[in-house]
């Protein structure tokens, strides 16, 4: 942790690590949203819901949570089977190293 108390923007997987695992993280999720929208921090991403989805995101979580502890996640399920909304931010710079994966 940093003296702000905000952990460090560091991925602890080694790039062999993130090159085996990349499609089942977030560069794969992100690859596969509906729409993806740039945010300050970050991306938002839209998905039609379908049956898993939710089970995959909430697993994509708990992976990056523990390689990317600077990273926060927002879900948002709307009612009526209406769509899925997942915010990936964090710091600065957090969307140019997600574009960077």
């Amino acid at each position: 942790m940093s003296d702000t108390g905000e952990a460090p923007m560091v991925c602890t997987l080694t790039p062999e690590q993130l090159s085996a695992t990349r499609e089942g993280l977030l560069p794969g999720l992100l690859k596969r949203a509906d729409k993806r929208t740039a945010l300050p921090s970050g991306y938002r991403m839209t998905f039609t819901p379908k049956p898993g989805l939710l089970a995959e995101i909430a697993g994509i979580i708990e992976q990056e949570r523990g390689c990317c502890r600077f990273l926060a996640f927002n879900l948002t399920v709307a009612p009526s089977n209406g769509p899925i909304t997942f915010d990936v931010t964090g710091p600065p710079g957090t969307r140019e190293m997600l574009d960077a994966l």
